[in-house]
C-alpha cells in the first residue's frame, strides 16, 4: 500500500496547491503543513472541491461517514482518511 500512499500523497498535494492558487511545486508543500495557514489557504467550500476531484482521480468513493468527528488541519489528515478507504475497498 506504500505506492498507493504516495500517488495519494502526490494528489493531494498537488489539489492544495491548485486550490490555494500557489506557483509552487507540490512535492515542496510538508505533510504537516496546515491546509489553512501562512502557505496554503483551503477554505470549506474548496476543501469540498477537493474531495470530489480526489474522487474522481483516485477512482476512490469518500464515503460521507468517515469525515464524522474528525479534523483535518494538515496535508496528511487528508492522505490519512483517503489512504484509510482505499485500505478498504481493497
Amino acid at each position: 500500500m506504500t505506492v498507493r500512499r504516495a500517488q495519494v500523497n502526490d494528489a493531494v498535494k498537488r489539489l492544495v496547491v491548485r486550490e490555494s492558487r500557489l506557483s509552487i511545486a507540490p512535492a515542496t508543500v510538508a505533510d504537516d503543513e496546515p491546509l489553512n495557514g501562512a502557505l496554503l489557504k483551503v477554505n470549506s467550500l474548496g476543501f469540498l472541491g477537493m474531495l470530489v476531484r480526489l474522487e474522481d482521480e483516485l477512482d476512490v468513493t469518500l464515503p460521507d461517514d468517515i469525515f464524522a468527528g474528525r479534523a483535518f488541519t494538515t496535508v496528511a489528515d487528508l492522505v490519512d482518511v483517503v489512504v484509510e478507504v482505499l485500505e478498504v475497498e481493497a
